[in-house]
């Protein structure tokens, strides 16, 4: 009797555990007899780096954007002004920089646009 009790101490304890991974979310699959099991989702780890290449790539579209909307003449006397400012000014104007990703951006999306 009391291994029993042990044993269903022991599994309710388990499902508590898998309910607490589920609430994270879960993935269901069917198996070939037809089962359906329910498995908590991995824990992601890591850096998101899909993220962060989807951001970069959004400031490379934003600054070709920009280039395009200005032209190239006034964006670089935007950028002359942001070089005589601040330290901080001065490294938006580095950043901010025509680059040849920018460039080719630009080009594009200025075919586009017209």
């Amino acid at each position: 009797m009391v291994e029993t009790h042990d044993h269903f101490i022991k599994r309710l304890n388990l499902l508590g555990r898998k309910h607490e991974q589920m609430t994270h979310g879960y993935v269901t699959k069917v198996g070939r007899d037809g089962l359906i099991t329910v498995k908590p989702k991995a824990k992601r780890r890591g850096f998101p780096l899909k993220g962060l290449v989807l951001l970069v790539l959004g400031f490379f579209a934003f600054k070709a954007f920009i280039l395009v909307s200005f032209g190239p003449a006034t964006y670089e006397e935007r950028l002359a002004k942001l070089e005589n400012g601040t330290v901080i000014e001065l490294a938006g104007a580095k950043v901010l920089g025509i680059d040849p990703v920018t460039a080719v951006l630009a080009d594009f999306a200025g075919s586009i646009l017209r």
